[in-house]
């Protein structure tokens, strides 16, 4: 018998989520609107320009995503949020100023458009890192579905409210409603009182050493890295559509800003009216399966716009893109973020939307050249190309099971016991393993640490090392190097997951019976000798350059 929290509509019930998912479509909505009135405004300016509006609102994620991350991660997500949305306020305001006044010239709007992206990009990994905290994990699937819903129910009204009002009154009070769109959000933000437990800790990491951790965290860790070649095999292909859809409009169709929005309306209401069928299809087809079907789908798409000159027909094949579009875009965020820990979340998800916007921003002015150079037509067939190509990746690159997966936090490592207080600074720290394992097991004892490894390299391990003794063949030693001290505090108290405490207790299961792990921690020499506790108080001379390092309080 289905629970109600397997409904696609159970995140709702969470009352900040759903607070939260109102004020964001009305938010989205205003920016399918002004996305109408900047791409209009470029219609007569040649394809290039018009690509140019998805590549200025796109491109700062590529930029930017990577630090917006360390912010989310370092600092108090709400409060990155709210400065996003009072920024984008301000740069709206600025954009509907000028529209009113007329001096809204390709450049400007371009230049805007760009502005408006960095706050996208500033709002983007601490948004979606947010939502582990709103809803159970096991409803993270249908957060993610809920999400896209969102912005393809305000595909479905925006865009054809966008056209009619700039069609009836001109762009600027499209820029108008956009502008105060972003009040919405901010209000939920300001009420929302975030538990004192997800609010971040050891801000004292720098923002190059926290950009490098969330680069090696992604680098090591396969699932991950799956989804991000996923994502990269789908968005080329599917930039097409958005990206030549007002081209489609104009110049096949022969319709006006009107029918451009009724068009994105159509995809809109395929994607809400899909919400209801998805999870019937992600039970049949699976998360590959619904990767594959949803790249044919928006193959087939491209196909039908790149052939037909009826309004109707290519109206028809949009309703069933949109399906596909929040199919796909569902299956890849619920994928990513069941995979990412707390600590890593936000530069995760950074990595995530590089790809995911970068993808869109950087082949955008690409589909708009081929269009003015070699017709729409074979722009449209070339898009339709690639994403049946990736549609059939999937049989050699599927996405990685979930099922096991634990992200949450095991604090199970034992305080190390030194003699002396290291500075957060100190380091290079060698850190030393010891293992007896029987002659019979070593093979196995080796095959199951390269998990471990992966795990030690994910939370902070520049290298790391294996070795068997040669005059003693039970015994192996891990050797591992990580850059501070700071650093492997942080190991030790927040970022080994359930997961990385599997990956060790399946490899110690196999050590000889009776026999434990011997740890060992080793410092740089050429920083001074260590003093302890005993010699300090004796007052015994130190080596000059060494007095970082003391033993604790007697």
């Amino acid at each position: 018998m289905k629970r109600a929290g397997d409904s696609a509509w159970a995140p709702l019930a969470a009352r900040v989520f759903r607070a939260l998912w109102i004020a964001q479509l009305v938010s989205n909505t205003g920016s399918w609107m002004q996305t109408v009135g900047a791409q209009w405004l470029l219609v007569g300016h040649g394809a290039a320009l018009v690509t140019l509006v998805q590549t200025a609102s796109s491109l700062p994620v590529v930029l930017l995503a990577l630090p917006s991350g360390v912010l989310a991660d370092r600092h108090d997500r709400r409060k990155v949020l709210l400065a996003a949305q009072f920024a984008m306020l301000a740069v709206s305001v600025v954009l509907t100023v000028l529209a009113f006044r007329g001096a809204l010239a390709p450049g400007p709007l371009l230049a805007l458009t760009f502005l408006l992206g960095c706050g996208t990009a500033l709002m983007g990994p601490a948004w979606q890192a947010i939502q582990p905290e709103l809803v159970a994990r096991e409803q993270l699937g249908q957060a993610a579905a809920l999400g896209a819903v969102n912005m393809n129910l305000a595909r479905a009204v925006g865009p054809a409210l966008g056209g009619a009002v700039v069609a009836a009154a001109g762009a600027g009070w499209v820029f108008a409603f956009n502008a105060l769109s972003y009040l919405g959000i901010a209000g939920v933000l300001l009420l929302w009182r975030r538990p004192a437990a997800h609010r971040p800790t050891g801000q004292g990491e720098g923002v190059f050493a926290a950009v490098q951790a969330g680069r090696r965290y992604v680098r090591h860790a396969p699932g991950v890295r799956r989804v991000l070649l996923r994502t990269a095999l789908f968005i080329p292909g599917g930039a097409a559509l958005w990206s030549l859809l007002p081209l489609v409009a104009s110049r096949s169709l022969g319709l006006g800003s009107g029918g451009y929005g009724l068009l994105l309306g159509v995809v809109g209401a395929g994607a809400v009216g899909g919400a209801f069928a998805l999870p019937v299809f992600r039970r049949r087809l699976g998360a590959n399966g619904t990767l594959a079907a949803g790249a044919a789908v928006f193959a087939a798409t491209l196909v039908v716009l790149a052939t037909t000159r009826l309004p109707w027909l290519a109206a028809a094949a949009l309703l069933p893109a949109g399906l596909a579009w929040i199919g796909v875009l569902s299956t890849l965020n619920a994928a990513v973020q069941q995979r990412l820990p707390g600590w890593v979340r936000g530069r995760g998800l950074a990595i995530y939307l590089v790809v995911f916007q970068g993808g869109q921003a950087l082949t955008a002015p690409a589909w708009g050249a081929l269009a003015d150079g070699l017709g729409l037509t074979v722009a449209l067939l070339a898009g339709a190309g690639l994403l049946v190509a990736g549609a059939l990746s999937v049989r050699r690159w599927p996405l990685l099971s979930v099922d096991g997966i634990d992200p949450s936090l095991s604090d199970h490592w034992p305080v190390p016991p030194l003699v002396f207080e290291p500075g957060p600074a100190d380091g290079p720290v060698l850190v030393s393993v010891t293992y007896r394992v029987a002659r019979e097991n070593g093979a196995a004892f080796s095959d199951r640490m390269r998990h471990v490894a992966r795990s030690r390299r994910r939370t902070g391990a520049l290298s790391w090392g294996l070795y068997q003794d040669g005059r003693d063949p039970e015994r192996f030693v891990e050797n591992y190097l990580v850059a501070s001290w700071s650093e492997h505090l942080a190991q030790h108290h927040s970022r080994l997951t359930a997961n990385d405490r599997r990956f060790e207790e399946r490899a110690r299961a196999l050590l000889v019976a009776g026999s434990a792990p011997e740890v060992t921690h080793a410092f740089d020499a050429t920083a001074g000798p260590v003093v302890t506790a005993e010699e300090r108080d004796a007052g015994e001379a130190r080596v000059p350059g060494a007095g970082r390092r003391s033993g604790p309080p007697a």
